[in-house]
């Protein structure tokens, strides 16, 4: 089976036109490198009518959406997958009150399913950034009276940031995740996830980066208001707007699900071609989410 490329809404709406077309392409995902019975691991099967398949040994049937993102989507497969083709080709996301609206379901159900397809955009840390990184934090939320700078009891959500860049300059990947506080084992956290110990990092002159220069190759400068991290703070300004003006408002709870999907849309921005395709594999393969664990907006 041929894979969907490109961004062509009217292409897309002709090529899953119905859930059977869905299930088919779904099925081919889910199964292109063979199939592996989840009950006895046998590997021969039958396919059946729905794209399902029946394994050989133990007659267990899986369906093509079974362990998968897409297991027990009530709303149809194929409304899933254009939510899913939205939030992956769209430069600036959506709401899930214009999502519900546009595609025919509830706020809460356009709500929920968007944070499995923000499950599936998380990073799996396997390509850490080993060249030029600029590092900063900051914060989303309103502004506090009498809390400055990195106020530590505020309510505001904690972020920090890394890019990469390159040799001119441009912004290459970057990745953020939330903070519990500034100190350098939350700091810690996005090195261990993100950055290589072969990677140039420079931060600003804050004190909780010194103990872990013994492990990684950290120079201080003055951030200057800034200036000295234009691309960095560029990006900071873009997600704190993104969120801003898109959703107004968002958990700590799920927080970190919005900014994997920023950095997934960006780090991906030069391979908008197969931008879908690698979505839906990583909704394939994705662990469960229990709802209990999505419910916070």
């Amino acid at each position: 089976m041929e894979l969907f490329k490109g961004q062509n809404l009217i292409e897309f709406a002709t090529r899953f036109n119905s859930d059977e077309k869905c299930i088919e392409y779904l099925a081919h995902i889910k199964w292109q490198d063979g199939f592996r019975c989840v009950k006895c691991g046998h590997t021969g099967s039958q396919v059946r009518k729905n794209h399902s398949r029946t394994c050989n040994k133990c007659n267990h049937t899986e369906s093509a959406t079974a362990n998968t993102l897409f297991h027990k989507v009530k709303f149809g497969v194929q409304k899933a997958f254009f939510i899913c083709f939205e939030m992956a080709t769209t430069t600036k996301s959506l709401s899930a009150s214009y999502v519900g609206e546009r595609f025919g379901v509830t706020e809460k159900t356009a709500r929920l399913f968007m944070h499995k397809v923000r499950e599936a955009m998380k990073s799996s840390g396997n390509n850490p950034m080993s060249g030029n990184v600029h590092i900063d934090e900051f914060v989303i939320g309103g502004k506090e009276e009498g809390k400055v700078g990195r106020s530590y009891h505020i309510k505001k959500k904690k972020v920090i940031c890394a890019v990469e860049l390159t040799d001119d300059g441009k912004v290459k990947r970057m990745y953020s995740m939330k903070i519990d506080n500034y100190s350098s084992k939350e700091l810690e956290k996005m090195f261990d996830a993100h950055i290589s110990q072969q990677a140039k990092v420079t931060t600003d002159q804050w004190k909780g980066y010194r103990p872990l220069m013994s492990s990684y190759d950290i120079r201080q400068i003055e951030s200057d208001r800034g200036s000295n991290f234009k691309a960095l703070h560029t990006m900071i300004h873009q997600v704190k707007s993104w969120i801003r003006t898109t959703y107004s408002w968002v958990s700590t709870h799920n927080i970190n699900r919005y900014l994997d999907e920023f950095c997934y849309r960006l780090n991906r921005s030069q391979m908008k071609k197969n931008i879908f395709n690698n979505l839906v594999r990583r909704m394939v393969i994705a662990d469960k989410v229990k709802q209990a664990d999505l419910i916070c907006s």
